[in-house]
C-alpha cells in the first residue's frame, strides 16, 4: 500500500487542500477502491473534466471534495 494515501487538489477559484484516502482505501469495506492499495494504481491519479480519476473508472465526487476542503482545508474520505 502506498505510504501516503492523500492527494493535494486545487480548484479553479483557488480553493485548495488535501484529500486523505487512507481510511477509505484501508477499510475492509473499500470495495472498488481497494485497487488503490497498489502504489502503481494510486499514483495514476488523473484529472478528467474536473474530476479526480484512476484507471478502472474510479473517481471522487468533486462537489463533496470541494465543500469539505472549503470548510476544513481537508477531506477525509471514509
Amino acid at each position: 500500500m502506498p505510504a501516503d494515501l492523500s492527494i493535494f487538489v486545487k480548484f479553479m477559484d483557488g480553493t485548495e487542500g488535501e484529500v486523505d484516502l487512507s481510511r477509505l482505501i484501508s477499510s475492509p469495506d473499500a470495495g472498488v477502491f481497494a485497487a488503490l492499495r497498489d502504489p502503481l494504481v494510486f499514483n495514476q491519479a488523473n484529472l478528467e473534466h474536473g474530476v479526480v480519476t484512476w484507471p478502472g473508472g474510479l473517481d471522487l465526487a468533486p462537489d463533496t471534495m470541494y465543500d469539505e476542503i472549503k470548510k476544513n482545508g481537508r477531506w477525509v474520505c471514509q
